[in-house]
């Protein structure tokens, strides 16, 4: 296994043993075929462990890893493959919704108010007017999805600039977010996806 298939140093994954999800998982660094993470001290498994890791792999889904607990040293883990890394696609992930609020926050600039086009439990496709942001960019974004608000740290993927023609106004930005929420937040995404989806087919 080349470092290639193993996460960069600076990347926010998903921990998951024998209970719920470790959210807030980064790497720290990748040496080989070793990879050391931090995590919540109230989260750091034993040393033998078996967990499975998962990060972003852009439009396509999230990577996805098994590992064993090699060394443990207070809120820093070191993991090693047990095999090879896999993909999860976005098409095994419930996408839906549309038109509902979207809040997006990247350092240094105002905050930049739009819609979402679709939302998942991956990412997100939303609508904006004037947004600057390059792709790779680390964001937030604010979804309003029903009565909850749910925040989620995202990494910008696709930027398409569209200008407005009639009335000439400022540009009409489409960008594709993927982020990879707590087990809690992802609840909330298919709860409210899978709503609308049944309120669309009672209409229907």
């Amino acid at each position: 296994m080349t470092n290639s298939e193993l996460p960069e140093s600076g990347t926010i994954v998903e921990l998951t043993g024998d209970g719920e999800p470790v959210g807030g998982v980064r790497v720290v660094r990748t040496e080989g075929t070793q990879v050391t993470l931090s995590l919540p001290q109230d989260s750091v498994p034993d040393q033998g462990a078996t967990m499975t890791m998962r990060w972003p792999a852009g439009e396509r889904g999230r990577y996805v890893l098994i590992v064993n607990v090699v060394s443990v040293d207070e809120n820093r883990i070191g993991v090693e493959p047990l095999g090879g890394t896999g993909v999860e696609q976005n098409r095994s992930f419930v996408r839906g919704g549309g038109g509902e609020p979207v809040l997006l926050r990247q350092p240094g600039q105002d905050d930049a108010y739009g819609w979402i086009r679709d939302i998942g439990e991956q990412g997100v496709r939303a609508h904006f007017a004037g947004l600057d942001v390059q792709p790779g960019a680390e964001v937030k974004v604010l979804v309003e999805l029903g009565n909850e608000i749910v925040e989620l740290k995202a990494v910008a993927v696709k930027v398409a600039q569209l200008p407005q023609q009639v009335p000439p106004g400022p540009l009409s930005v489409e960008l594709v977010a993927i982020f990879l929420p707590e087990e809690a937040q992802a609840r909330v995404i298919r709860r409210y996806v899978l709503r609308q989806q049944m309120l669309a087919r009672s209409r229907a």
